[in-house]
């Protein structure tokens, strides 16, 4: 417990113990305030709410040691890095305080880190990171606790736009002719970028139509790594565009030693920094695509092709590699065709065929049923 001094300039000293066993104090001119405050700090420190407001960290500080935390594969931790650099660190609040912070920053961070993220894994990680710093009640900060019944503040990616199969042609076409088999294979597939990289010619069933997805290559394109989860290892049906496109690049292009379908002039590993900086961003200005256009891009524009031609969103998210069907929800969601009419045409069609008479009704029956 804490305990109150008498100053001699007739002022009253709070004196207490932070829940890291250092002393604290705070002065005040009545000794009502005093014992109000202490009283308060206590309770927090029971509920584990006490926030230390001399702390020091800013919001940079902590983000980067928050993802120094997280156990992030290397391209992962580089694109959080790159996210902290450029959304946080970049703006006014990276300098702030992190105990200073109101939760409306707060919020304004989060919302600016999704709505610029071009991948599932960012969007995530903005919100857990604002979530972070939204609590700001962990033990750097001199808190027993996170602050409890928190949760993640609900994203607000900006919804995707998918290229066309024209703009996927042409930008096929201005890419460097051994690289214009990837973004047909890319866009055909579905696949990651270090998956692509990683596609050897074992991999490419050409009698039975499939593609199998085994690995990945890590960002200085010299290592095969397994994905990044178990669902992302999978068998994927082999379209004939994609098929013509790899048989036209293997003859140019034979593979190499190790198998691989796609390595630079010098027989060496795309690193993926230099073949969306130095290659791909080049061919998306020449080709005038949008400002921004990745080639993730590419895998959202396989997944648009198969939601519009009625796959379901389980098989999509099975094609895609990812965990769960909700992600391929929230993303691509508002790319799903006609959906209203769908409904429409689902309980009219159920209404009609269970309604009264011998042969299942009619749709007049049905709508005297809700009008009666």
């Amino acid at each position: 417990m804490g305990h109150i001094q008498k100053r001699g300039d007739r002022k009253y000293q709070a004196r207490w113990l932070d829940p890291d066993g250092r002393e604290r104090a705070q002065t005040f001119p009545r000794k009502v305030d005093a014992e109000r405050h202490l009283a308060s700090v206590e309770g927090a420190k029971l509920t584990g709410t006490y926030v230390d407001r001399s702390n020091m960290i800013t919001v940079s500080e902590y983000a980067r040691q928050w993802a120094a935390a997280r156990p992030h594969r290397e391209s992962t931790a580089a694109r959080t890095a790159t996210m902290i650099k450029t959304h946080i660190e970049a703006t006014p609040l990276g300098s702030r305080r992190l105990v200073a912070l109101r939760p409306s920053e707060v919020a304004g961070v989060g919302d600016g880190a999704v709505a610029e993220a071009d991948t599932e894994h960012l969007a995530a990680c903005g919100r857990y990171a604002a979530l972070d710093i939204q609590c700001c009640r962990s033990r750097s900060l001199g808190s027993a606790q996170p602050s409890r019944g928190a949760e993640p503040p609900p994203s607000r990616t900006r919804r995707i736009v998918p290229l066309t199969v024209d703009q996927v042609r042409a930008l096929a076409a201005a890419m460097p002719p051994r690289c214009q088999a990837m973004v047909i294979t890319q866009a055909g597939l579905g696949l990651r970028l270090g998956e692509l990289l990683a596609l050897r010619l074992e991999d490419v069933d050409f009698l039975r139509r499939t593609v199998r997805v085994e690995w990945q290559t890590t960002v200085d394109g010299k290592h095969r790594v397994l994905p990044k989860t178990p669902r992302s290892r999978r068998t994927l049906p082999l379209p004939a565009v994609v098929a013509d496109a790899l048989a036209a690049h293997i003859a140019e292009w034979p593979s190499a030693a190790d198998g691989s379908l796609f390595y630079t002039l010098h027989g060496l590993p795309h690193r993926h920094e230099y073949y969306g900086s130095r290659i791909f961003a080049p061919a998306v200005r020449k080709a005038g695509l949008p400002s921004g256009t990745t080639s993730h891009d590419l895998r959202h524009h396989y997944a648009s092709v198969l939601l519009a031609a009625g796959e379901s969103v389980v098989a999509v998210a099975e094609r895609l590699g990812h965990e769960n069907a909700t992600l391929v929800l929230t993303t691509y969601g508002h790319l799903l065709p006609d959906s209203e009419d769908r409904t429409r045409r689902a309980i009219d069609a159920a209404w009609i065929s269970d309604g009264p008479g011998t042969d299942g009704g009619d749709a007049s029956q049905a709508s005297s049923l809700v009008s009666g």
